[in-house]
Order: C-alpha cells, then structure tokens, then sequence
C-alpha cells in the first residue's frame, strides 16, 4: 500500500520548498497537556517530540534564530473555543492557572522569547503571528511541535499561504498515534512544506551561527 501512495505522487506532489534566509522556529502547544501520563491528551509520540527538540531550540539560540511558543488556552466560559472546544470537550479544562496549559519543563520559553496564546488549531488564525514574523522579517518557518495531524499541520497549510518556507524537523512533531502522524507528515511533504531530518535543521542552525561569528571578527578587525 505504502509502494502504490508513493508512485501515485512521484512527478507531481515532490517539489521542495526550501529553507529561506531567515528562518523562525514556532514550537507549536508543547504543553503538559500531551506529556503529563494522565491527561486525555497524553502521547507518547509528543514525549519523543519534546525530548528531540531539545538540541533544536539550543542551535537555534546559537544562531540567533527567533523562537516563538504557543499554547491553547480559554476564557473559563469557554466561549472564545466556539465550535472547537464542543468538538473536543476537554479543551475547556485549559484555562489560566491550569498546570496542563503550561508549556513542558523540557522547553521552558526564556524571558525574551514569545509565547502567543490561541483558541484555534492554526498558529496563525486569530493571533498576532503574521505581524510579529514580518516585522522580524522572518520568511522560513521551522515548525516543531504537536500534534502533526491537528495543529502542526493547520499551521503548515497557512504558513504556505501566507507565503513562508515551512520546514518540519521530522523528529520534533508528535501525535497520539503513528498512523495520522505519518500520514500528515507525508501530506505535508507532498503540498505545503519539507519533512526534514532533525540534523539537516541543526546543521542549517549551526552554519547560520558560524557565518555570524566569524561577521563579528571581521567587524572587530
């Protein structure tokens, strides 16, 4: 099955995007909601997810690159979730002071890094993304976080349409369960960005990191 889904998109659905020249990275509801064993939203999948990103958001404060958290969170009446939070019941539980709203420990945001907060699955719908990326005149999004069928993937489709380079550390998503993980990863491989290795992504960091060292030597000459 596998082999007859890949020949179908060979020649028309395997384009790449590419990386831009000032990438983001948007680390996407990692919260304790989907790492607290427990939680109706607990994965596995997320728990790796954490756990790979880690070196990730260390390369990408070497180099500098600007990093931005969300987390979903609502009004305790629930009335900023609209249809949302009656699809998903237990969405109304995030709420401020709710420990399960709370980004992982792993990732703690520092103090001059933004966490935006959001109703909906997309990064983008109803928050101030747009306007923060243009005036850090960002142009590549790399999007980690969870989950990859959910609001990984939202985030991807309007990241292609608002004209961003989506790049996804394949390591650094996670789900409930390995089926829609994979098939989300694919579909957005296919469509909206590039499913990349962790490394190809820290590597990228890393250079970025060194040609900004070596700027500062020759402006200190």
């Amino acid at each position: 099955m596998s082999e007859d889904r890949e020949s179908n998109y060979v020649g028309v659905f395997d384009g790449e995007v590419g990386f831009g020249e000032r990438p983001a990275v948007i680390a996407i509801d990692f919260t304790k909601a989907y790492t607290t064993k427990g939680s109706p939203l607990y994965a596995d999948g997320v728990v790796s997810a954490v756990s790979e990103s880690v070196e990730l958001l260390s390369a990408a404060r070497r180099a500098q690159v600007p990093i931005i958290y969300t987390k979903v969170m609502y009004h305790p009446s629930g009335i900023d979730g609209g249809l949302f939070v009656r699809k998903v019941p237990f969405l109304r539980k995030l709420v401020q002071g709710e420990p399960l709203a709370e980004i992982d420990d792993a990732l703690a945001p520092r103090e001059d890094e933004l966490v935006i907060v959001k109703s909906y699955p997309s990064c983008f719908f109803g928050t101030s993304l747009v306007a923060t990326l243009k005036a850090l005149s960002v142009d590549t999004l790399v999007l980690i976080g969870c989950s990859t069928s959910g609001c990984v993937r939202a985030t991807a489709v309007d990241g292609l349409q608002y004209g961003y380079h989506v790049i996804v550390p394949r390591e650094c998503v996670g789900d409930r369960h390995a089926d829609p993980h994979d098939a989300n990863l694919f579909d957005i491989n296919a469509k909206y960005g590039d499913v990349v290795a962790k490394a190809d992504v820290v590597a990228r960091f890393d250079a970025i990191a060194a040609r900004s060292r070596q700027a500062s030597k020759e402006d200190s000459r």
